[in-house]
């Protein structure tokens, strides 16, 4: 296990064949994987934290009201599990007694007169319906994990750019290096 360790830490021992774009190459590995693993878990909890946010607040800010159809549904629209849902037009009273008018969706079944649920903002007009909370909190996960995944990976693919970027120095300075030794020897190996 001991062996093991120290293949894994050659980069950080004195090493005479140990060069500066290794010691470069070590720490930026290990920057890359704190970066990546705190800024990764930073980055989706504080977007789970702002989308839970502005869905609440969506929420608190809508309100149902009670409204009676005034214009049958247009039939082809949505089919939820409910029923089909289509574009109708309906009148509502908001909480300081001004009617509205306005089209949302109501069930297809809904002849004029029916009475349906809407829901209305502050300013009395008609939004959708707001998520539930278990629909807030799939979205929110799925959003925390996608926010966390993408920074892992721009931290861990820019690490290897940068990488790449070291190999290609070292490549180089192989190059030179057997270049000066081929020339004493008095034969080229390329």
């Amino acid at each position: 296990m001991a062996r093991r360790a120290g293949v894994w830490l050659w980069r950080w021992r004195r090493n005479p064949l140990r060069r500066t774009s290794d010691v470069v190459e070590a720490w930026l590995l290990l920057v890359a994987w704190v970066l990546a693993v705190a800024g990764g878990v930073l980055a989706g909890v504080l977007t789970a934290g702002a989308m839970h946010q502005a869905a609440e607040r969506v929420r608190a800010e809508s309100h149902p009201v009670p409204a009676v159809v005034t214009q049958e549904a247009t039939r082809g629209a949505v089919r939820p599990v409910g029923g089909a849902l289509g574009w109708g037009t309906v009148r509502w009273t908001d909480a300081n007694g001004s009617a509205h008018t306005g089209r949302t969706r109501v069930p297809v079944s809904a002849t004029p007169g029916a009475r349906v649920t809407v829901w209305t903002n502050g300013q009395g007009t008609l939004v959708p319906s707001p998520a539930s909370p278990a629909d807030i909190a799939f979205q929110t996960t799925l959003g925390g994990l996608w926010a966390g995944s993408t920074t892992v990976g721009v931290v861990i693919g820019g690490a290897k750019l940068a990488r790449t970027r070291l190999d290609r120095r070292r490549f180089a300075q192989w190059d030179e290096e057997w270049a000066r030794v081929d020339t004493p020897w008095g034969w080229k190996t390329g």
